[in-house]
């Protein structure tokens, strides 16, 4: 079922997968799962591999949506930072919830390697990068981690400019056990284990209604309907007319996805960490190296849904500014994706009400959050397992419709210019300690007896020299945004 024109970089390099057919006939199930991304795929599989029949019924076709169209970052923690949760929910409460986010990492690296699945290509590590000089701050964040049972370190300024030379990173925060990978290619493998297990997988099937009262639930569809004990809406925004009122709970963000044609062996010379990295907080920027010898480059964000080929100038700038080494680049593909993001920031999970079952708000996290909810639900629903409680402070709020999209829209934009003043804060302070640091060695070299016998320098020191210099004497690129 791959389109005539592939519009993005995953779909171009898809591994094949099945055509489904819509439903067609009335059927009776155990669970009826509504939404076939990453968290309803996980509930279909973990159900069905426990015994239960399981259907899943799907609008579109499999990871359509914001599974088979983000950045492929699988990493630990929430949308929401440990200090938010801390305030909100105590610090034992929240290390139990972080617990459970390393749980959903480790689900979706085993499964990937139980299965097999191809074309998934886990690269291993996440680097979270400052573009302030947070020396102090950081290692103090990365302690706070730590008391959560957090796998991390703090990277010098030195240490992050060694594999990304760029004059506007300083130090940063690593992730060794978190990875990226081909998120289309691992939805499209979970829903082969699902369908393994006994699930069956129907597209093209959307959900127009249903009745929750009574034992068994209906779910009606175009051309048939289903009856089932349980039911999981696992839709995000996309529940829509379906459930408006949940719909109402999230806020849909758009953000926009680059991939660029083929560097060369320049990319690897400049961008030498192999992991994920992420230089801003929220939508600017996320970026990794995939197919080889291409960029994958994510940012910008909007409440509505704007056509991708107006931010391509940008976040090519964006580009430009950070590694003016890697000369023109090109974009090969550019696309949109839409996630959920609830007002809390954190996810949706849990049961509404008897047999009906809510995964949902996994927005700037998705990966790991959908695999622990999936597993959370699966084990509520047949082992009467209560842990997807430990949620139950993280109610549904409405997310204040056009008004709420206006004041979030305008609070990201209101940030960038606050980040560019700390920024060039930032490199102006260090700037002034390289030229104070210079004439302390000249002053000591000019008192020294021996510097008329002084060696010359190093062929290599000195070269490094001459590239940090122009690292951070590039003039800025205009910015060029759409």
């Amino acid at each position: 079922m791959a389109d005539a024109t592939p519009e993005t970089w995953y779909e171009a390099t898809r591994v094949a997968s099945p055509e489904r057919r819509p439903l067609g006939v009335e059927i009776d199930v155990d669970l009826c799962v509504i939404g076939a991304g990453l968290a309803g795929l996980t509930v279909a599989r973990e159900v069905a591999r426990r015994g239960w029949s399981v259907a899943v019924l799907e609008a579109n076709r499999v990871a359509w949506a914001a599974s088979g169209r983000n950045t492929g970052f699988v990493l630990p923690g929430f949308a929401d930072d440990i200090d938010g949760m801390i305030e909100r929910i105590g610090f034992d409460h929240a290390k139990h919830l972080w617990a459970l986010s390393e749980a959903g990492l480790d689900y979706v690296r085993r499964t990937i390697a139980e299965t097999g699945m191809p074309g998934v290509d886990p690269v291993d590590g996440w680097l979270k990068i400052s573009k302030i000089d947070d020396s102090r701050v950081i290692p103090a964040y990365v302690e706070r981690l730590r008391s959560f049972g957090a796998d991390v370190e703090a990277w010098s300024t030195d240490r992050v400019r060694a594999v990304l030379p760029s004059r506007y990173y300083f130090n940063a925060v690593h992730f060794p056990r978190a990875f990226h990978m081909h998120p289309y290619n691992y939805a499209l493998g979970l829903a082969a284990a699902a369908e393994a297990a006994g699930a069956r997988i129907f597209e093209e099937t959307p959900a127009l209604a249903i009745d929750s009262a009574g034992v068994r639930k209906r779910i009606v569809t175009s051309d048939a309907r289903v009856r089932a004990a349980h039911v999981v809406l696992a839709g995000n925004v996309d529940l829509g007319a379906l459930m408006p009122r949940l719909s109402a709970t999230l806020m849909p963000i758009n953000t926009y996805v680059m991939v660029s044609e083929p560097l060369g062996p320049r990319l690897a010379e400049v961008i030498r960490y192999r992991g994920a990295v992420s230089d801003g907080e929220r939508a600017d920027n996320h970026y990794r190296i995939v197919g080889g010898d291409r960029l994958l480059w994510s940012g910008r964000m909007t409440v509505w849904q704007a056509e991708p080929r107006l931010f391509a100038r940008g976040l090519v700038g964006d580009i430009r500014r950070k590694f003016p080494a890697l000369g023109r680049v090109k974009v090969a593909y550019l696309w949109r994706g839409t996630l959920g993001r609830s007002v809390h920031r954190m996810p949706q999970i849990g049961e509404l009400e008897r047999g009906l079952w809510l995964a949902s708000g996994f927005g700037g996290h998705g990966l790991n959050t959908t695999a622990m909810a999936g597993e959370l639900i699966a084990r509520g629903i047949v082992d009467n397992d209560q842990t997807w409680r430990l949620f139950s402070p993280y109610e549904l709020v409405w997310a204040g419709g056009v008004i709420g999209r206006a004041a979030a829209q305008t609070v990201y934009w209101g940030s960038k210019p606050l980040n560019e003043i700390r920024r060039h804060l930032a490199s102006a302070r260090e700037r002034a300690r390289r030229r104070k640091a210079a004439r302390r060695a000249r002053m000591a070299i000019a008192a020294s007896p021996a510097r008329a016998t002084a060696p010359a320098p190093d062929a290599a020191v000195a070269k490094q020299a001459v590239e940090q210099h122009k690292i951070e004497s590039a003039p800025e690129s205009p910015r060029a945004e759409p």
